[in-house]
């Protein structure tokens, strides 16, 4: 049978391509289903060796002289990767910020995938393009809401890490624009996301200048002592509302008024708390959001999408010039002047996926009340996984969850006892829980981002930790 007979080299787009990808989807489903049987949990057993092995023993060859075929690789290759998941949608699986994706949005993935569009340019995405400005758009002003007289606007990132280095260009550009220089001193609390740190790097500029935060989130007092310090020199910011070690929001109303007393820029990283804007019922726990200069949002954390599905927002559309860019081949200037849109200024990157077609589709089928309604739910399982443990003598809770994470540790154990029954689930393939060090402790995560969650799954997760834990220890 030849490449060409059995669908190897079929094309995906064009009135066939349909024809093409029905079998083959149903050979991807088959493999799906028959890998998560066989791994039978959260993640696979037997820790990273029996994981590498597995894979070793079943691929051989990457590169065969022959191959093999599309229906044996789709199989083979599926299943295998299925197998040694680890799968988000168990409930079990609770150590990151990592969402199991509506099979809404998986859907939608396969047509951005079929089709192909190429978020570069006008002409290699007609459609896709007007799409993803009406999103960003519409996201924009959730975030923005009441925003009296510009536009706010967004763009499609990576996730959390992209966003939050384009914000700091911004800042840069901003700087370089109206003080006659490049450079802008980055300040954040101690709480705050690794890639600001790594963005300052990247960028070229000094370090960031570190506020301390000792109740999990940056203090105003010490912002205020910070920014005493950069007097006659442009200022950026960095506020967390959703930290990844436990959710904690930044007292942003606070906040707010001392970054423009001192004329700084204030950025937002809520690519983890952004969705509760969704809820009317969540969205107070982000007051001031809405002064910030810049927003990074993310709707693979609680937004349910496959990576990646980020966006930094802002509430002008101007705010964005600085990253135009001129490739003739891409957006000559008599194109532009003819009415073709320029889109090499949304994206530092050059080809991009439609990621947004997915998030587009989310939000048409569910509309803020379904985005809402999963965003409360996981809120309510944290409390309630908070509650459990709280009322559990053989466990110690570090604070009531601020979103979707709680943190606790067995009662009695050291950090070694904790840091141990963590990789014993892991190397058991029993449970996924994450790890933070905070207040000078080691804390068991449990991020809660499956929206079907029963108080049943809480309670074996709760059993499976104090079954970890080593006799003698407990």
């Amino acid at each position: 049978m030849s490449a060409f007979a059995d669908g190897s080299c079929l094309l995906a787009g064009g009135a066939e391509g349909p024809a093409a990808l029905r079998p083959l989807l149903g050979d991807v489903l088959e493999a799906l289903a028959g890998g998560a049987g066989a791994r039978g949990g959260p993640l696979p057993s037997g820790g990273p060796e029996a994981v590498a092995a597995d894979v070793r023993r079943t691929v051989r060859e990457v590169l065969p002289e022959r191959g093999s075929g599309a229906r044996e690789a789709l199989d083979s290759v599926v299943r295998l990767v299925a197998r040694g998941a680890a799968d988000p949608a168990d409930p079990l699986c609770a150590g990151h910020l990592h969402c199991p994706p509506l099979a809404l949005s998986v859907a939608a993935d396969v047509a951005a995938g079929a089709l192909n569009p190429s978020m570069d340019s006008w002409d290699q995405a007609p459609a896709a393009s007007e799409l993803e400005a009406l999103v960003c758009r519409e996201l924009a002003r959730l975030v923005y809401e009441g925003a009296p007289d510009e536009e706010p606007d967004a763009l499609v990132t990576t996730g959390g890490t992209e966003a939050n280095q384009l914000a700091v260009l911004l800042a840069r550009e901003r700087a370089r624009m109206y003080r006659g220089g490049g450079a802008v001193r980055v300040v954040c609390g101690a709480n705050a996301h690794h890639s600001v740190h790594r963005a300052a790097w990247l960028l070229g500029l000094e370090a960031p200048l570190v506020v301390p935060a000792p109740r999990g989130v940056l203090d105003p007092a010490a912002l205020e002592v910070a920014l005493e310090q950069t007097r006659g020199e442009p200022a950026l910011v960095v506020a967390t509302a959703g930290t990844t070690d436990s959710g904690d929001v930044d007292p942003l109303l606070e906040i707010g008024p001392v970054v423009a007393r001192y004329g700084a820029r204030l950025h937002v990283d809520a690519a983890y708390g952004g969705p509760l804007l969704f809820s009317e019922r969540l969205r107070a726990r982000l007051a001031g959001l809405e002064r910030a200069d810049s927003v990074t949002f993310d709707l693979h954390k609680l937004g349910w999408q496959p990576v990646a599905a980020g966006l930094l927002v802002v509430p002008e559309t101007a705010a964005l010039r600085p990253l135009d860019h001129r490739a003739d081949y891409l957006n000559a200037g008599d194109d532009t002047e003819a009415g073709l849109p320029d889109l090499l200024g949304r994206s530092l990157r050059t080809s991009r996926r439609p990621d947004v077609l997915r998030i587009a589709v989310t939000l048409r089928a569910l509309g803020r009340e379904g985005m809402a309604a999963l965003v409360e739910r996981v809120c309510a399982a944290a409390e309630r996984l908070a509650g459990m443990v709280e009322a559990d003598g053989r466990f110690e809770l570090y604070a009531r969850p601020a979103m979707s994470t709680v943190l606790f540790r067995p009662a009695g154990a050291g950090d070694a006892t904790v840091a141990l029954v963590r990789r014993r689930l892991l190397a058991e393939g029993r449970a996924v829980l994450g790890r933070a060090e905070l207040r000078g402790r080691l804390w068991l995560k449990a991020t809660l981002l499956n929206p079907e969650a029963r108080p049943d799954d809480l309670a074996a997760l709760l059993k499976l930790v104090h079954d970890a834990v080593p006799e003698g220890r407990r």
